[in-house]
């Protein structure tokens, strides 16, 4: 059983929370402004800077939703307080990645590059060719970003070849002998 739901979030200095009756949840920070709907059954209680997530009953859909509702309110906070980055690695002859203006363009082994416009809200920077940093307030934005661009080309288990995320373990598998 998680106890996630619990725990009280608390409000950095700077950062304006507000959630109308309706549960719909606006915060503002140094970085940006993100809203969210949350679910109508939960209630919040804001005092001294804390929030504290209330679940209603302690049936299976409350006590699930509890957790989620605190965790998406924690990521709202964090986000526009610090921000979320994910960071890609190309391995590969050949396979890099380059910027040109908001595009993202990547030579993957294809017979042709592939052009990526930037969601709204999100950056991308190339430090190196064969690494791609993607940085963001929403958590939600940048996570389903990276996981599009790992899509294109996703590592093969044999020469390990392709997108991964930064520190993610390929399992290798044993080629034929001949």
């Amino acid at each position: 059983m998680s106890r996630i739901g619990f725990k009280p979030i608390e409000i950095p200095q700077g950062v304006e929370v507000k959630i109308d009756e309706k549960n719909f949840a606006t915060v503002k920070g140094a970085k940006g402004q993100l809203g969210q709907q949350l679910n109508t059954d939960m209630k919040f209680e804001i005092e001294d800077n804390i929030i504290n997530v209330i679940r209603p009953t302690d049936n299976k859909r409350h006590r699930s939703l509890h957790g989620l509702t605190r965790s998406l309110l924690f990521n709202m906070i964090e986000g526009v307080t610090k921000g979320f980055e994910k960071k890609l690695e190309l391995v590969g002859v050949g396979y890099r990645a380059n910027k040109q203006g908001n595009k993202l363009v990547l030579n993957l082994g294809f017979s042709h590059p592939i052009e990526m416009e930037d969601p709204e809200g999100i950056t991308v920077e190339v430090p190196s060719q064969t690494e791609i940093l993607i940085k963001g307030i929403d958590k939600q934005q940048v996570g389903n970003y990276a996981a599009k661009i790992r899509e294109l080309r996703k590592p093969e288990p044999y020469k390990g070849k392709g997108v991964r995320y930064s520190g993610e373990t390929v399992r290798r598998k044993v080629g034929k002998t001949g």
